[in-house]
This record gives structure tokens, sequence and C-alpha cells, in this order.
């Protein structure tokens, strides 16, 4: 039996949410529903024009682990922060919602611990401006073998893919994971992101070392520069290694969520929200409920469900760590089997 269900590698991120109106946005020439990288300097004059802000922590991958634990599944986190205030308050709360986070600090000559300011518009969509700081510095030796090989399934946000030295990172641990005859899963993370790396993320697929790919519609278009979802979703279906099995998870906000292979495309509705209040994190979260449910034996459609419930409730408030249980949500729903 693997010792953890879920390891995700991703940024350790605190974030900085505030909501804000579509003029503000126009103002500081920013791309509406994007994330921008940006230096310190820019962390800091953004930080003293926005709003009153919420800060909580967060990290794609990391909110992904979160969600998953939540679910009752074992995770765990690699990511790097530095042992500063924002840094210290990062490994508490993690290690508070029960994932496993034993990543070594960050030296202290280096870069602070990294954060994200989040703007958030009247119809919940987010801006993301992130200052990456110490998430810089995971690099290989980061990696410990014994935790990759004890998880069932690896996951990379695309994020990470940016870093050289984190790169490399990603690249050890999968080969570690399919080593140990494990699984890996990668999102794409951000449609400016695939624009970067839209050739690596492909050769990542038809090489093997991918098992799953999370996407959201607008990410998929991109990777395929197309403006057609039906041709999208037709490329991705050939995707992935003859030799390898290989999913990819779509999702479509309103929509609900595509499951696709080989063998065809299934559509999953959508678990409605009790409010649309904060964008932030619904991918992750639905990320994190899909792996909980396939790592607990769930067939491809239930856990798009249960990644679906999570992705609602992460909605229907700030930040994107989910505030009551989602495993007594699930249950009360039927949703665990």
């Amino acid at each position: 039996m693997p010792e953890l269900d879920v390891l995700t590698l991703g940024n350790a991120i605190v974030d900085v949410i505030a909501h804000t109106d579509d003029a503000f946005l126009v103002s500081e020439k920013l791309h509406k529903g994007s994330m921008n990288l940006i230096d310190e300097a820019r962390a800091e004059d953004l930080y003293a024009r926005m709003g009153q802000a919420a800060i909580i922590s967060g990290g794609s991958g990391a909110n992904t682990a979160v969600g998953a634990a939540s679910l009752g599944a074992r995770a765990g986190f690699i990511g790097k922060v530095r042992e500063d205030e924002l840094g210290r308050i990062y490994r508490h709360d993690m290690n508070a919602t029960g994932v496993r986070f034993e990543t070594a600090y960050a030296a202290p000559e280096g870069p602070a611990t990294a954060r994200s300011f989040i703007l958030v518009t009247p119809d919940g969509e987010r801006t993301m401006n992130t200052y990456l700081g110490a998430c810089q510095n995971l690099t290989p030796d980061d990696i410990d073998a014994a935790t990759v090989k004890g998880a069932a399934i690896t996951y990379l946000e695309g994020y990470l893919w940016d870093p050289p030295a984190a790169k490399q990172a990603f690249r050890k641990a999968v080969e570690i994971a399919h080593g140990a005859g494990n699984k890996v899963a990668l999102t794409l993370s951000d449609s400016f992101c695939v624009d970067r790396y839209r050739a690596e993320f492909l050769d990542l697929a038809r090489t093997g070392a991918l098992d799953i790919l999370f996407a959201n519609i607008h990410e998929l278009k991109a990777l395929y520069e197309t403006a057609d979802e039906d041709t999208a979703v037709a490329a991705l279906r050939e995707e992935g290694h003859p030799d390898r099995d290989f999913l990819a998870v779509v999702t479509r906000s309103e929509r609900g969520s595509l499951i696709v292979s080989r063998a065809g495309t299934r559509a999953v509705e959508a678990y409605p929200p009790e409010s649309i209040v904060d964008l932030t994190g619904a991918g992750d979260l639905f990320a994190g409920g899909f792996l909980a449910g396939l790592t607990r034996g769930l067939d491809h459609v239930a856990s798009a469900r249960l990644g679906a419930m999570a992705a609602a409730e992460v909605i229907s408030h700030i930040g994107a760590r989910p505030q009551r249980s989602l495993r007594e949500m699930a249950e009360a729903e039927g949703l665990l089997g």
C-alpha cells in the first residue's frame, strides 16, 4: 500500500486577495483572468495600490493537496518557502490541514516567501500577479525518492515549469514515480503558461511522462492553438504514449467537465454552488477531488463529480482552501460510495 494517495509539487505561495473592479485592472494594464509573474518592486507597488486584502496560504499544487486531504486522502506537498514570517505561517497552515509538508526551508539569504496578489472582480473572476520569490529555489535535491515512491499519484502544477531547477526536479520525480509503478499527473495551470511551454507540455504527454492531464477549456484551446472546442478535444483524444494509458480531464466552468481518453469523451455536469464569490482555486480543488476519488477506487465519472463538488465549495467564499469538511459534504451527498 502506498504511504500517500496524492503527492503534489508546486509553488508555495501566500495569497493576498482583494476585491476590485474592471477599471482597476485596466488602469494597471492587467489582462483579466490571467496569471502574471512580477518582480519584488512591482509586488510592493501593486500591494500599495490594491484595496483591503485577506492573506491566505495558497499555491495551486498545495491547494490541490489540501482539497484531497479534506476528502480523506493521504496527501503530501513539496514546495519551497523561506523561514520568514510568511514561510512559517505557510508551513503551519499546510500541516494543520493534514498535508505532509517536510521540504527544507530555502536559504535565509535568498528571496522571500512567494506571494500572489489576487484581484477578484464582481463576476468572481480572478487576476493573479505573482512574485515567486523562494519558490524558484526548488531543486532536484528537494525531491525525496522515498516520498515519491510512496505516493500513488504524483501531481505537478504547470506553473512550476518556469524555473529551470524546478523543471529538473519534476523530471526527477517523474522518473522515480514511474520507476515505482506509480502515476504522474500535470495541470496546465494557465493559458499564458501554455503559450510559454506548449511544445514541452505536449512532449511530456507524447513521451509517456504523463498519465493524467488536467486543463480548463481555455488552456486546452491554447495548447492546440485553436478557438474551436471540438477541434481541441479531438486532438486531445489522440495524445499520450502508445504504450501507456492516458487520461485527460477538462473543466468548463458551469458546463461541467469532460473526461477524455482514446476510448471516447464523457461529459460530467457541474455541481451547483451556493454562490459565486471568488473563482480562485476552482481548478485546484477540482483536481484534488478527482484525484481523491481516483485513489479511493471511484470510476472517472464519480471522481469528476467529487471534483465538481469540491470546486463548488471553494468558489462560494474568498480564498482557495475549503472552509468546510469536503468529506462530510461528499458523504452527505452520497458521492463517496
